[in-house]
């Protein structure tokens, strides 16, 4: 009975041994080849400048899908019925996937911000009706310094959802300033003391050149806007010198800015109208 148990056991293993050997070299050689190709993968995401986070991320995650393929192959290999397995993975990938709906979006969402570079770290965007600095870019959100230095986090799916304005993208961005003149002013002293004042602002760009136009008669005032080009990094601090400056040269130069005005007209019962 033992030399036939034996003798059971040394066929299973000459008919098993050669395909679990070879199971076995397909998974060892599977998961180094996995690990290899995460890492020229995390290797090449670093030379672009992405996010730790999301380089880790995306490394584990195409790591254990590797894995998982390795593991799928091994299986077949010694004669598991794969197809069953696939369909449990798939059941199970479609319910965590429903469970986590929101949260996949802001992920897809997230390698979408990676790939299509609508915006770096440091740069000045605006999105999703907010707007600030960009500190960080996570997996599901991005993180934003306002003005007044609160920390805002963005859904990612939010963000491509929307339209996204970044400031710091070119270099250079137009100063546009308007301010009114008295219908009883001087239109050429008007021109010459913008001029004179846009000369006298060291951070507007010679090129392109500045222009001065008259853009409305108002109401109460004659409206002159200026455009002027400056450095990205200078639009906020040159906005509030020209405007500051302006009122100073225009008060200087005897200019005046109206106040709203009306005209008012009083009528009485048989008698003349009186005009105020």
């Amino acid at each position: 009975m033992l030399e036939e148990n034996l003798e059971h056991i040394n066929k299973m293993i000459a008919l098993y041994g050669f395909q679990l050997a070879k199971a076995l070299i397909i998974f060892l050689v599977g998961r180094w080849l996995a690990k290899v190709a995460a890492n020229i993968i995390s290797k090449a995401l670093n030379r672009h400048s992405i996010e730790p986070t999301v380089v880790l991320f995306t490394k584990n995650i195409l790591y254990f899908m590797f894995l998982i393929c390795v593991l799928i192959a091994s299986l077949h290999e010694i004669g598991f019925q794969t197809a069953s397995l696939l369909a449990i993975l798939g059941s199970a990938g479609l319910a965590v996937g429903l469970a986590l709906q929101g949260s996949l979006s802001n992920l897809a969402a997230g390698f979408l911000i990676i790939i299509l570079k609508p915006f770096r770290l440091g740069d000045f965007i605006e999105g999703a009706g907010v707007s600030g600095v960009v500190e960080a870019i996570d997996i599901l959100t991005t993180q934003l310094r306002t003005g007044d230095n609160k920390t805002i986090f963005i859904p990612n799916s939010k963000l491509t959802g929307d339209n996204i304005v970044n400031f710091s993208l070119k270099p250079t961005r137009r100063v546009d300033v308007t301010v009114g003149v008295s219908y009883s002013s001087d239109l050429d002293k008007v021109r010459e003391v913008l001029t004179e004042t846009i000369q006298a602002e060291p951070r507007v760009l010679k090129e392109p050149a500045f222009l001065i136009y008259c853009t409305a008669l108002a109401d109460s005032s004659v409206n002159y806007t200026i455009r002027v080009w400056v450095n990205t990094s200078d639009y906020w601090p040159t906005t509030f010198a020209l405007n500051e400056a302006i009122k100073r040269n225009f008060d200087k130069a005897g200019v005046e800015i109206p106040f709203p005005q009306r005209d008012l007209h009083i009528h009485y019962k048989n008698s003349p109208e009186i005009s105020v």
